[in-house]
């Protein structure tokens, strides 16, 4: 098992701003634990002779030339949009304002 202590829980979530309640720290503990053990086992695995590699499979991605070949016209594009402004496309609101508590946790 990790050293990894409540403690260690409590300010990880003080740093994330995470407020967890005093019950839910001891499984936090164990949880964050055994993946910290897991990843300590895959560490262990042998990989020297394995060579790296930036993708599972042998693929290869064929790229197009990097050119301009046409400078898009805005307002064509824009056109259809249902309200614009200024060459910016306007959009319903979709988050209200709200008051949010904010805590200390430093206390």
């Amino acid at each position: 098992m990790s050293t990894l202590t409540e403690q260690d829980i409590k300010k990880i979530a003080h740093l994330a701003r995470l407020d967890i309640s005093t019950a839910e720290i001891a499984a936090h503990t164990e949880n964050i634990s055994k993946i910290l053990d897991f990843v300590e086992q895959i560490n262990q695995v042998a990989t020297d002779d394995i060579e790296p590699t930036a993708h599972a499979l042998d693929g290869f991605q064929y790229l197009r030339p990097d050119e301009v070949i046409e400078i898009p016209n805005r307002d064509l594009l824009q056109h259809t949009a249902p309200k614009t402004e200024a060459g910016l496309y306007l959009v319903p609101r979709v988050i209200e304002e709200c008051d949010i508590e904010v805590r200390d946790h430093a206390q």
